[in-house]
């Protein structure tokens, strides 16, 4: 029975991640970023200076949590195991050219995640708590006057929240540990409960202050071993990116352990790894833009886009180059297996694999805590303030039981909730489209006049 329910949820999940919603997700950015005349990149420097440099001139305003932690919260949910386990499968099934093809849906998600938090911005409200309550199902809702396409969004959001959100990396974190320190599951299970509990019982601003330390650190941590990686590999690196445009227009062909790769293959492994790590286009980083101190949507809206510049841009291009560099990528291993063994083969003073076991725990309880975020503010959408901290304490409960299950059926039904939230937010994305070009002239003409 279980193996028939597995079978039928994977031939969802791939009709779902297949063709026309890679299109629609990529085809949306494309759009956007027509109409924003490439806003992403004229706009990329001014962005990067507003997130990392001004963090405090809007404290003054209405809002719960600062430029830099939305961003930070933001980012806690989408850098995680996309970056490691992600960027390893899209180079073993479609070739050193997937890499590419990353950078292609990084480059056009940066207008698709500028367009989610105008509107996130624009169209949140203020809950009971007196918090800010924004993202899709408030857009959708308010803006096109489609409350039930809103509420279908966030019963996928908040399903998805227990599923990749919580579960499948608290599960990700005990198997790990396991393999690296020999400590049971359950006692893992405990721990990362209790340490959820500390923070997402408090609320968005409490997740935002710990998001802000953990975040920046952990991307540090994996980018500077990534780095010394490619420092010793320094002569062979234009041969690498050689490898990578070659085989972004021409077939992979078989070698070692690497079956080969067609050209559309390797398109769409790159593309639908590259919108599973950074999330531009399901909706979810908004929400977390909508927490935002600020008056002015295009302000955060161009802090927001740096997430995936952050995430695609830099840190599964540094993953990718990593993996290509040690040639492991034809051998056979897949997904954080292999980022693990090649790190390990690549890094001096044999603390490779170290780095990465550490980074995985960071990267997974950071995506913990940002997508206890999203699922609180989805309950909240559909049951009123009522129902939040029943759910904060539901949730760090299932933290400790993910630890302990054999989650397939759970991987494929929040891949399936992850692709759901898709289809309403690019209905909401394009049928706002006048109301993000317009909310971006208003803020530029300001400026220069």
């Amino acid at each position: 029975m279980e193996g028939q329910i597995l079978k039928i949820l994977t031939d969802v999940r791939d009709f779902i991640w297949g063709p026309p919603l890679i299109i629609l997700l990529l085809g949306t950015g494309i759009f956007l970023t027509i109409i924003l005349r490439g806003l992403q990149i004229r706009g990329l420097l001014h962005s990067l200076n507003l997130a990392l440099f001004k963090r405090k001139e809007d404290d003054e305003h209405e809002g719960d949590i600062s430029h830099f932690q939305a961003l930070m919260t933001a980012l806690a949910a989408t850098v995680g195991t996309g970056n490691i386990v992600g960027v390893s499968l899209a180079i073993t099934m479609g070739g050193p050219g997937a890499l590419f093809w990353m950078w292609v849906t990084g480059l056009f998600g940066m207008a698709t995640k500028y367009a989610e938090a105008v509107l996130a911005i624009k169209y949140r409200e203020v809950d009971e708590f007196g918090t800010m309550s924004g993202g899709p199902m408030y857009y959708i809702s308010k803006g096109l006057g489609w409350k039930w396409l809103g509420t279908l969004f966030a019963i996928f959001a908040f399903i998805a929240a227990f599923g990749i959100g919580n579960m499948v990396q608290s599960n990700s974190v005990a198997a790990g540990v396991k393999a690296s320190m020999g400590i049971p599951n359950w006692i893992t299970g405990i721990i990362l409960a209790f340490f959820t509990g500390l923070v997402v019982l408090g609320g968005i601003k409490s997740i935002a202050r710990v998001t802000q330390i953990l975040v920046p650190v952990m991307i540090i941590i994996y980018i500077t071993g990534a780095l010394v990686i490619l420092f010793m590999k320094i002569t062979i690196i234009p041969q690498i990116f050689a490898l990578v445009f070659e085989h972004a227009f021409t077939p992979t062909a078989a070698t070692g352990g690497f079956l080969g790769a067609t050209v559309m293959h390797t398109m769409r492994m790159g593309v639908s790894k590259g919108v599973f790590s950074n999330e531009s286009g399901l909706g979810s980083a908004p929400i977390a833009a909508a927490a935002a101190k600020t008056p002015n949507p295009v302000k955060q809206a161009l802090v927001s886009m740096t997430q995936t510049f952050i995430d695609t841009l830099v840190v599964c291009t540094m993953t990718g180059l990593v993996l290509i560099s040690s040639g492991l990528w034809t051998s056979g291993y897949k997904g954080a297996e292999l980022t693990t063994i090649a790190f390990g083969k690549l890094f001096p003073l044999g603390i490779g694999e170290f780095v990465v076991t550490i980074t995985l725990i960071f990267f997974a309880y950071s995506t913990i805590l940002g997508w206890c975020y999203y699922g609180e503010k989805s309950i909240e959408y559909l049951f009123k303030e009522r129902a939040v901290k029943t759910y904060r304490i539901i949730f760090v409960v299932f933290v400790a039981v993910g630890t302990l299950l054999k989650l397939e059926i759970v991987w494929r039904l929040s891949d399936i909730m992850n692709g759901l939230m898709a289809f309403p937010n690019l209905v909401g994305l394009v049928g706002l489209s006048a109301i993000i070009v317009s909310e971006t002239n208003k803020h530029f003409y300001k400026k220069h006049n």
